[in-house]
C-alpha cells in the first residue's frame, strides 16, 4: 500500500504558474506508475500526466508543452504547471498505480484545489 499527500494548490491568474507536490509513504521508484489527474466541477476525473518507474512520461494533449511531471526525490514528485488557463481549474489528485499478480491497485491522495482566474 501507499499513502499520498498533495500540497501546493492555490489561486493563480491566467498565464501564471503553479507547482503541486505529492509525497508518498514509500519510494516512488518502487511504484509502477505515478501521476496526476484532475477533476473540474461537474466533470469526470481525467488524466493529466504520468511517469513510470523507468522514467517514461505521458501527457494529456491539453497540457502538452505547458505542464511537466517530475520526480524530486525518493518520495516526492511534482507537477509544474505553466501558462495556466481558466479551464485548468479543478481538484488535482496524485495517483500511484501498483501492478501485482492478479491486477492493478490504484491509490489516491486527498486532492488539492487549483483555481485559475481569468
Amino acid at each position: 500500500q501507499v499513502q499520498l499527500v498533495e500540497s501546493g494548490g492555490g489561486l493563480v491568474q491566467t498565464g501564471g504558474s503553479l507547482r503541486v507536490s505529492c509525497t508518498a509513504s514509500r519510494s516512488i521508484f518502487s511504484i509502477n506508475t505515478i501521476g496526476w489527474y484532475r477533476q473540474a466541477p461537474g466533470k469526470q476525473r481525467e488524466l493529466v500526466a504520468t511517469i513510470t518507474s523507468d522514467g517514461s512520461t505521458n501527457y494529456a494533449e491539453f497540457v502538452k508543452g505547458r505542464f511537466t511531471i517530475s520526480r524530486y526525490n525518493t518520495n516526492t514528485f511534482y507537477l509544474q504547471m505553466n501558462s495556466l488557463k481558466p479551464e485548468d481549474t479543478g481538484v488535482y489528485y496524485c495517483n500511484a498505480a501498483i501492478v501485482r499478480i492478479g491486477g492493478q491497485s490504484d491509490y489516491w491522495g486527498q486532492g488539492t484545489q487549483v483555481t485559475v482566474s481569468s
